[in-house]
């Protein structure tokens, strides 16, 4: 019986490398549309809000990642702190912060 398989894989004569190919095509297929979809736009993103961490200045109007809107009152190397509200300043970390509010003049 060993025979018999042992015949029939020294048939084939050797398997086509091209079959590989063609058996990881989908499986690679899929991974580069994860990367356009998900990876590339998630990096870019954070590149974004990296970006407006790092242009930080006094002034501006900024929401935290728990929802909190305030105003930078300060820029410290690590933190920020922002006025929430009249005599109300909190201090928090700067990769808490997700976001710049727009400006008012720009609703309408």
């Amino acid at each position: 019986m060993n025979d018999v398989a042992w015949a029939q894989t020294a048939a084939g004569g050797g398997t086509d490398p091209r079959a590989y190919l063609v058996n990881f095509l989908p499986l690679i297929l899929v991974f580069v549309i994860f990367y356009f979809l998900i990876l590339r736009p998630q990096t870019q993103k954070q590149k974004e809000v990296q970006k407006m961490i790092q242009n930080l200045k006094r002034g501006d109007r900024v929401v935290s990642s728990g929802g909190i809107y305030g105003e930078v009152v300060d820029v410290k190397p690590d933190t920020v702190i922002l006025r929430v509200a009249d005599n109300v300043k909190l201090e928090f970390a700067k990769s808490a912060i997700v976001g710049m509010e727009p400006k008012s003049g720009a609703t309408g």
